[in-house]
């Protein structure tokens, strides 16, 4: 059997009385691009900074492409690509000057892995000389990955990459992240968007430290298991407290220009709506919706 390509057991990290990561095991297939999806302080970035070796943990172990990230830390940084949330290189460096640098720290020259990269940096070729730091988000997106990748990694550790850059730019990056997937590299990406979990073959949830279910994104969504409703009105807030107070609803929330209402086995959608006209909602309309990933991690962070 091919060994994973991430390999992590029991691992636990604690900052003083906060526990970061709360005795996690997951495992991740060479060659997968596998998603963590979750808040901010759900603990993402505590386990990528052990995976990429900067930091220990308190117990248990990880291990990254079979070597174990605290004894193999050395061998292991050169095997590894690394992006971390906050854009992390020096801006008063131009483009090219950033990326001969973190060549140079591998021991490589750019040419010798261009073509991985070429894909996308080739719009910051526009500019050479400009400052990182003078850069849009999108562009220093692309230039962070571009030095992750430029000493041609086994194994990609995605911090967040897409926080804070607009709509069009989070598209385009993880139609890169499927082109370098093509490569042969495992990448492990971190988001707390819902909506980029489907761009992944498999996903982790996790919430305060937890791993709360692991798997492909349909297979997670069609496993809800719930009674599960649209409701919309012309007083939302309205709509949101009326319905709350209905003993059949187990769940409601705002869910883009709707309200989700998750009901129990005794929920009737044409009853609670006679029901909100005598509240004095009388436009209230509710009516059967198809779950997704967002759903199950309310209810699964609900039940945690």
């Amino acid at each position: 059997m091919t060994t994973p390509a991430i390999e992590i057991n029991g691992l636990t990290k604690r900052y003083g009385s906060l526990t970061a990561l709360d005795d996690i095991s997951l495992s991740v297939n060479t060659g997968e691009m596998f998603g963590l999806i979750g808040p901010d302080g759900a603990g993402k970035s505590s386990l990528y900074r052990i995976l990429a070796t900067l930091m220990a943990p308190d117990s248990g172990s990880a291990s990254v492409l079979g070597l174990d990230t605290v004894k193999d830390y050395r061998a292991l940084r050169l095997r590894i690509g690394y992006m971390p949330e906050r854009f992390s290189l020096y801006p008063d460096m131009t483009v090219m000057e950033n990326l001969h640098f973190f060549a140079s720290l591998f021991g490589v020259k750019i040419e010798d892995n261009y073509d991985l990269i070429a894909p996308f940096f080739g719009q910051l070729e526009k500019f050479p000389d400009r400052m990182a730091g003078k850069l849009s988000g999108g562009m220093k997106q692309k230039l962070a990955l571009s030095c992750a990748l430029i000493h041609r990694p086994d194994i990609l550790l995605l911090d967040e990459p897409t926080t804070g850059v607009d709509a069009v730019s989070r598209s385009e990056f993880w139609d890169m992240l499927a082109t370098l997937r093509q490569k042969e590299i495992t990448i492990l990406v971190s988001t707390s968007y819902m909506d980029e979990a489907t761009r992944c073959g498999r996903i982790a949830m996790m919430d305060r430290g937890h791993i709360l279910r692991v798997g492909t994104p349909d297979a997670l969504a069609a496993g809800l298991g719930e009674n599960l409703y649209n409701a919309v009105s012309a007083d939302m807030f309205g709509l949101l407290s009326a319905l709350r107070k209905l003993p059949e609803v187990s769940d409601c929330y705002t869910f883009g220009a709707t309200l989700h209402v998750v009901g129990s086995d005794r929920f009737d959608s044409a009853e609670a709506e006679r029901r909100l006209r005598r509240e004095g909602i009388a436009d209230a309309r509710i009516y059967p919706a198809k779950g997704n990933i967002e759903d199950l991690f309310i209810k699964l962070a609900g039940n945690e």
